[in-house]
């Protein structure tokens, strides 16, 4: 089964900047693929997931949050598309959080932040440590993108929905 694995705050606004497509060329060895600017990797041929982890740690020009998930995760939360309910404007974007690990807390849903007036991100739902919802295009939604951690006592790594989708098109496409 195939690993996607999330770095956390990498490339944005000039910091924690590298290339992750270098990053997936030193790593060929366990078949990576880089998706994107953001720290998001396929790993085709994961072994042994704490092996791996460690040499990308090693290989990284910087520490930072690591979140993981198997590929049939992805695969059968796109194919339940939680967002089937949910009414989404042209003003909004669909995401996804990945939680580092097992949250301490777990509240409930739907979660507007912030809770008192214009809500800037909605969380809908989780299933394990994937956390999804959606958030208007909005300076302050950064800031309120960063409050998941708190709600769920983890730290969490977000990605747009069309990252996961075209996550689970490589995946489906690799068999």
């Amino acid at each position: 089964m195939a690993l996607i694995v999330f770095l956390r705050g990498v490339n944005v606004g000039g910091h924690r900047s590298f290339r992750p497509s270098v990053l997936a060329t030193q790593l060929s060895a366990y078949s990576v693929v880089n998706v994107g600017a953001a720290g998001t990797l396929v790993v085709r041929k994961p072994g042994s997931r704490t092996k791996f982890l460690a040499e990308l740690r090693r290989r990284l020009p910087f520490e930072t949050e690591v979140s993981t998930c198997g590929s049939r995760d992805l695969i059968r939360l796109e194919l339940e598309n939680p967002f089937h309910s949910a009414e989404v404007h042209p003003d909004m974007i669909r995401f996804m959080s990945v939680l580092s690990r097992a949250p301490r807390l777990r509240p409930r849903f739907p979660i507007a932040i912030p809770a008192e007036g214009e809500w800037f991100v909605q969380l809908l739902g989780s299933k394990g440590r994937v956390v999804y919802g959606v958030y208007r295009r909005h300076m302050k939604t950064i800031g309120c993108l960063g409050r998941i951690d708190s709600l769920f006592g983890v730290p969490a790594t977000t990605r747009s929905w069309n990252t996961i989708v075209a996550i689970t098109r490589l995946l489906k496409d690799c068999r």
